[in-house]
């Protein structure tokens, strides 16, 4: 147990609301502050009282011993609306009970399979990019990620949906925020307004998911793609399964798998494009392992340094920004009653900008990554996939598609910033870079 500082803010109406248009104004600054004030955090923002986490011990502590008395916060609970009861929203029995079923499919001998269809379609990007091109990254690698996934899901191409899908989950995370008005079912209904294009887009994409769901069950021949290890699961009662838990569960790893990825990779590769000494001792690593060839899975635990430059760029930019809970019971934490109610936040961003773990936290250093350095922290000084009981059953799934697509891409072209333009992070469900546009050039 750390020897925290416990900080109560100051609770007049006032100073309740002006922290709440703080929050709404500059997320990611505040979440700073709030780690800057000390390592447990009190108060009313607006008119909702959150009690911010930030020393990992106490992180690891919420996370890992007091799961029975937490549920998810407000962000994933409005997510609910796309999601439905999948992996990532879903509580209590339900969520035990599915993790149990898809845990096979995300065992550590079945990732090599999947890496293989990572190189694949990342190769075949790769390929297709020109000298001197200048591209949307965040379009390109919204394409390469869904691909993989979907690949992996259906055994299929979803290239014809790439963009619609793309285009309706923007759209619906954009229009997050809103669900938490009131009467915001009812202005779903109300064609023109903005929840009523959140609507239209939860349901196209919910045509999508249950089309590429039929089109699976009506096939007789057998695949060993992720959805088929779903339909054949069964729990220790025999039970598997219903068509829309299926459907949730796909539609969870379809989109919130690749988002998360995606961003992840444009952070990394806009890292790189920002310091060419290390994308240089990258390239140099990739040339010694895989002598000029392509890479395969069984290469990819070689690469150690792509790794550490991955994990420090998901510390500056880390793809899930913030982690809620929301107290269904009072407990204890440090000594400090957390109220029946409270949402309880732990924020990655602010957590992997504090000096006292990171000395020079905006400094770019995928060395801080080596075994001495990991071993130097806290076990959640980082944790950009959450972690404990509802950490990411993906995490494996991936890290291994993160290093995949970066060593085909970064063995063959150099990617550079197309504009003088700052690069600004958007804090949505997900941390989005506001630029990604790079200009791509071949290696010298």
């Amino acid at each position: 147990m750390p020897a925290n500082t416990f900080v109560q803010l100051p609770d007049s109406l006032f100073q309740r609301w002006s922290r709440f248009f703080e929050l709404r104004k500059s997320r990611l600054p505040f979440l700073e502050r709030m780690v800057q004030l000390g390592d447990l955090v009190q108060g009313h923002v607006g008119p909702n009282r959150v009690c911010y986490v930030n020393h990992p011990e106490l992180i690891r502590e919420v996370l890992m011993s007091h799961t029975s008395v937490l549920e998810k916060g407000m962000i994933l609970q409005r997510a609910k609306r796309l999601f439905g009861n999948g992996l990532l929203t879903s509580e209590g029995d339900l969520h035990k009970r599915q993790r149990r079923l898809l845990q096979p499919a995300f065992q550590r001998q079945r990732l090599a399979l999947y890496g293989e269809v990572m190189i694949d379609c990342a190769e075949r990007y790769a390929k297709s990019l020109g000298a001197g091109e200048i591209r949307s990254m965040d379009h390109d690698l919204s394409r390469v990620t869904l691909a993989i996934v979907a690949s992996t899901l259906f055994h299929r191409s979803v290239d014809q949906y790439a963009d619609e899908i793309s285009h309706h989950l923007t759209t619906f995370m954009r229009l997050l925020p809103y669900y938490s008005l009131p009467l915001a079912s009812m202005l779903e209904k109300v064609p023109g307004s903005s929840l009523h294009q959140g609507r239209q887009a939860i349901d196209a994409i919910d045509a999508i998911v249950r089309r590429l769901v039929d089109e699976r069950r009506s096939l007789t021949t057998s695949h060993d793609d992720l959805l088929s290890m779903m339909i054949r699961a069964q729990d220790t009662d025999g039970g598997g399964m219903s068509d829309q838990q299926l459907r949730d569960e796909c539609l969870t790893l379809l989109l919130a798998g690749h988002e998360t990825t995606c961003n992840a990779l444009l952070w990394t590769l806009y890292c790189l494009a920002r310091n060419p000494d290390v994308e240089a001792r990258v390239q140099a690593e990739l040339d010694q392992v895989l002598a000029g060839r392509a890479p395969m899975a069984s290469d990819l635990p070689q690469l150690l340094l792509l790794e550490r430059v991955f994990a420090e760029s998901m510390r500056l930019y880390p793809p899930v920004w913030i982690i809620a809970r929301r107290a269904i019971a009072a407990f204890s934490l440090a000594g400090q009653t957390i109220e029946r109610g409270t949402l309880v936040a732990m924020s990655q961003w602010g957590v992997h900008h504090d000096p006292r773990w990171y000395p020079a936290p905006y400094h770019f250093d995928p060395e801080r990554f080596n075994e001495a350095g990991k071993a130097a922290r806290p076990r959640f000084a980082y944790f950009p996939f959450s972690g404990g009981a509802r950490g990411c059953i993906g995490e494996g799934f991936a890290w291994m598609e993160g290093v995949a697509v970066l060593a085909c891409l970064v063995r063959r072209w150099k990617f550079r910033l197309a504009t003088d333009e700052t690069v600004e992070p958007e804090p949505l469900m997900t941390l989005r870079p506001r630029l990604t546009i790079l200009h791509i050039s071949p290696r010298q």
